[in-house]
């Protein structure tokens, strides 16, 4: 668990992410980051990071693995959306099984990304996860 920044962006979406993969979440912050409107205010390479990151930060939106160690990223999201309903919740996957898709979207994903193929999805869905006031 890692707390990159506890300054909000002014007008901008603060995004949390969460990935076992060290070097992947450094790649994907970058890539975040290079986008004027998203900050990342925090990292967690496992679920029950995430969740506690969620509960202190209060971010706009959540990337979240669903293979995760600790607590699997379906579980994560389940409590996440409970907790948090108005949280943009974008479920980040190498697996391109429909069942664990359909699971995440019943947990409460706003959107489910297979990682070779999610950076135009992500950084759209992203900009536009601005919590309504």
């Amino acid at each position: 668990m890692r707390v990159v920044s506890s300054v909000a962006t002014e007008g901008g979406v603060r995004v949390l992410l969460a990935d076992d993969d060290e070097d992947f979440l450094v790649s994907l912050r970058e890539l975040i980051e290079a986008q004027g409107e998203l900050s990342v205010v925090a990292t967690a390479t496992n679920g029950l990071a995430a969740i506690e990151l969620v509960d202190e930060m209060a971010p706009d939106a959540v990337v979240l693995d669903l293979h995760m160690p600790l607590l699997d990223g379906v579980t994560a999201m389940t409590r996440m959306r409970r907790d948090h309903p108005h949280l943009c919740l974008i479920a980040l996957t190498g697996d391109e099984a429909p069942e664990l898709h359909s699971a995440a979207k019943d947990s409460g994903a706003d959107d489910v990304l297979v990682k070779n193929a999610f950076v135009d999805g992500l950084l759209g869905r992203l900009t536009a996860a601005k919590v309504p006031v």
